[in-house]
Formats: C-alpha cells, structure tokens, sequence
C-alpha cells in the first residue's frame, strides 16, 4: 500500500480554529491552522454526550484505518467542563481542500460527467473494500460523506455511523450489530430501514444512490421525497422499486447500478466484485492535455505502455507519474490492444509517433 504524508497531531494551544467548513454526523467541522508549522487541518467539534460518543466511535475507527482512500486521523482532543458530567471531544483530520464531492456538483451545474463518475467511484470503491476487509460497514456513505482533494482523488469521511459487523480475527460475525444503527435515510438500503440486517452489501446499495446523487445532481428518491418523506422512506422499505437510474448513463453504468441496488442483500456485489466491473474497469483513464515534448520522450511511452500490461505491484503510484497508463483493463481489451499495436507495426525499428498535430 502506498504510504501518505504524515501530519504531526496538533497540540494544546499550537492551532487555531477557523471558520466552519461542514458539519457531520453530530458536529460542526472547522478549519484549522497548526501554528507551529503553519499546516491547515481540520477540526470536529462534540459537545452534547451522543455527539460525543458519536465523534469517539468515528475517532477509533479513522485510527485504524491506514488508507489513501480514508480521510486521515491526526488525533483528539478530550477536554472536561465545570462539572464531572460536562466534557467535550474534538477530533483533527486532513484538510480536503475541493470540499465534499455534493459540494463539486453543485460547482460545476449540479452534475458530474459519466467519466468523472467512473473515476470517483472506483476510488469510493476502493475506501468500501479496504472498511468492509476489516468487517466495518460506513453506514452513511453519501456525496456529502465523500471528500475530494486538489488532485482529483476522493477519500471516505464522517464514521459517526460506522459499525464493526464482523470481529475479522475470530471470523466471528457481531449478531447485534445491526441494533442502534444510524445513517440518511433515502441512502440506506431496504434491509436496513426495516431493521432486519446490516451488513457490506448495506453499503453497496449506498454506493448506487451515490451514484445516482453525482449524476443527477439530486437526492435519490428525490421526487418523492419532496412530497412525501415518510411516504419515500416506506416505499424503499417495503416495495419492489429502486431509486431512478439516469436516463443518459451508459449501458455499463446502468447494469452497474443495477448490481448495486439489487433488493435482495445476497445478490448484490461486493466492492472486490464491483471494482471489476465493465463501468469502472473498461476505458477508465484519464485524459491528459500534455503530450511528450519531442520524440527523445518516446521511450518513457514504451516503458509505460509495457508496464500496463503486467501487473503492477502499486498502480497508485502510477496515477501521479505515468499519464499514459490504463488501469483495470479487461483481459479481452489487453489482447484487442495488442493486436492493434502489431497491425500498426508499432514495434518497427523507426519507433516514430506523431505526439503533436497542427
């Protein structure tokens, strides 16, 4: 896994509090300024005592995780009031400094571009498989719920709602998890809202309204809901309907969701299973307006294009450096690719592209 930059945890009276950036589950999320190395952060507040057992259980869990795909934990903060009954916690995260990705929508007209999406919720996907392996369920994955950085990568936030449904050690499922649960409820999946199971695929069915949300620009469920709340909860709860695809998604994207928001928990697909799905393994790279400066560059061409058909043994680390590569292609794209390389005679011994028209 590759390894992120590291924050030094803020100290007493080394930071100061800034304007408020979002709230959570049950607090209000500021931005900060370490004041000794001049590092912004942010910081969550609780004061209440469910507000405060709420940041806890967010706190213990971001503490565990190890993750490009996790917004990172930079420790708490336990201070008590004038009484033994009166105490407050405040937890310090990495600064995402694009904001949540329902906060991108709403920059750039409300919706996000079908490749945009495929990028997005590959990485979404990605910060599911790394919770779900370590038998944590997120419980309110959302756009909101879903940070974007400077550089276009997305990182799962806010685990107020997290719970651990599978003691990974033992092996041992937590029968009572599913008791006391919290989250949106026009994300939550069906099961869920009758109280029946909670479980990964609950977050799988998330994923699909997220999806939903970033293409639409709206809730899921949003006509109804609107209306009638109590009316939408039930009819997720109780009836055979999904939340409405986008008409102008592509096939792909539409069988995606369709795997998604399966109402049946045992026949959704896993993270792991999604990850290799067409929607998000087919043409998923990113388009880049540089080109090499001159033919002398065509051997770094070479060494990329080779090393995407082998398996890599960190493709994170390429996404920065090499923007030639694909990721996750399909074995039938691979050898297609191939076969075009060696009808183009590619491998001649002139090793002349065009790299720039006009």
């Amino acid at each position: 896994m590759a390894r992120f930059h590291q924050c030094s945890s803020p100290q007493p009276r080394e930071w100061v509090k800034g304007k408020v950036i979002g709230s959570g589950s049950h607090g209000n999320v500021h931005l900060a300024m370490n004041k000794v190395t001049g590092e912004l952060f942010t910081v969550k507040f609780a004061h209440s005592r469910i507000a405060v057992q709420s940041l806890e259980n967010e706190a213990n869990f971001l503490e565990s995780f190890d993750s490009p795909y996790i917004v990172q934990y930079l420790g708490k903060n336990i201070s008590k009031g004038s009484s033994n009954d009166e105490t407050s916690l405040s937890i310090f995260m990495e600064y995402m400094p694009a904001g949540s990705l329902s906060d991108v929508a709403e920059k750039f007209g409300g919706a996000l571009d079908e490749e945009v999406i495929r990028l997005y919720t590959r990485e979404i996907l990605c910060g599911l498989k790394c919770i779900h392996e370590q038998g944590i369920v997120h419980c309110d994955l959302k756009c909101k719920n879903v940070l974007l950085g400077s550089s276009g990568n997305v990182k799962l936030a806010d685990f107020g709602c997290a719970k651990r449904v599978k003691d990974v050690g033992r092996n041992v499922n937590l029968l009572h998890s599913w008791q006391d649960i919290g989250g949106t409820p026009l994300w939550m999946a069906p099961e869920v809202l009758r109280k029946e199971r909670l479980d990964f695929a609950s977050d799988i069915w998330s994923l699909g309204c997220t999806v939903i949300e970033m293409a639409t620009g709206k809730t899921p469920w949003s006509g109804l809901q609107v209306s009638n709340p109590m009316a939408a909860v039930l009819k997720i709860a109780c009836s055979d309907e999904k939340p409405r695809s986008p008409t102008h998604f592509s096939e792909e994207g539409l069988d995606f969701l369709t795997r998604c928001l399966e109402r049946n928990p045992e026949m959704r697909w896993s993270a792991e299973e999604l990850l290799d799905h067409p929607f998000i393994s087919a043409k998923l790279q990113r388009k880049f307006a540089c080109s090499p400066v001159s033919v002398f560059e065509f051997g770094i061409f070479d060494e990329a294009y080779e090393s995407d058909e082998s398996v890599s043994p960190n493709e994170d680390e390429f996404r920065g450096r090499n923007p030639f590569s694909t990721r996750h292609c399909e074995e039938r794209k691979r050898i297609e690719r191939r076969q075009r390389a060696a009808d183009n005679d590619f491998g001649s011994s002139e090793d002349w592209i065009t790299v720039r028209s006009g």
